[in-house]
């Protein structure tokens, strides 16, 4: 796209391009790890020492993963422009916007956004929802695997024998342990493993999805939405619909 012959508008703030990038990472390295568990015994990993280092950096790379969302979900309440919910969630009259961005699109001049387009806000709400699901699922199976707060200490005190501190069970150690309220805490926890392995599936599926539609616009030539998320702002050939 001739950036000379466009119009600049202001897109994305700098803490929600943050978000970007740090969500972007953060899954990246987080979807590794999880490949790495989930076929340690393919490649040679072995021992209970190895699968808690493991757990305790996925863990660890989860709460900055956490963190950076909330952070987010909250931005988008108090944060200005583009990066507030209102721009985000589909409203009144959100069925006409995007019966009239396909009509466009049809034309060959379809409708420029400073934001994100009808399709795309509800892709995007989509992939937030994923990410909430992913961020929830996980902080259970911390828990609930190596007992890592927040919830960790409750679920030790669950499986904790008569008597024993829940500050003495250790991961994937029976010691000190209740069998039976183990048993349980077992069969609660591993519908929370499948959710969170099938969410990271189709959250991948979605950023592939995500990365074809943005590629196809910057070809065409509808707008800068790659280097958008690196300065702030887009570069328009035509009036945007939401300016």
């Amino acid at each position: 796209m001739n950036t000379a012959t466009a119009r600049p508008y202001q897109a994305w703030d700098l803490p929600t391009r943050l978000f970007h990038w740090i969500n972007f990472l953060c899954v990246l390295t987080l979807s590794f790890l999880g490949l790495v568990m989930l076929n340690k015994g393919a490649i040679g990993i072995s021992g209970t020492e190895a699968s808690i280092g493991l757990k305790t950096v996925h863990v660890l790379v989860g709460y900055v993963f956490a963190t950076n969302l909330l952070v987010r979900i909250a931005w988008g309440f108090i944060g200005g422009g583009y990066s507030r919910w209102s721009k985000l969630l589909p409203g009144k009259g959100f069925k006409q916007e995007i019966a009239d961005f396909k009509a466009s699109a049809k034309s060959g001049q379809p409708q420029t956004f400073i934001g994100h387009n009808p399709k795309g806000r509800v892709s995007v709400m989509f992939m937030l929802l994923l990410l909430m699901v992913m961020m929830v699922t996980g902080m259970v199976r911390a828990g609930t695997d190596i007992y890592y707060p927040p919830l960790g200490r409750m679920f030790a005190s669950q499986v904790a024998a008569e008597g024993v501190s829940p500050s003495a069970i250790m991961p994937y150690d029976k010691t000190g342990t209740d069998a039976d309220k183990l048993a349980k805490l077992q069969t609660f926890k591993e519908p929370f493993g499948e959710v969170h392995v099938y969410t990271a599936y189709v959250l991948w599926l979605m950023i592939l999805v995500h990365l074809v539609a943005v590629i196809r616009v910057e070809l065409a030539g509808h707008g800068t939405l790659i280097s958008a998320m690196f300065s702030g702002k887009k570069y328009l050939p035509r009036e945007p619909s939401d300016g």
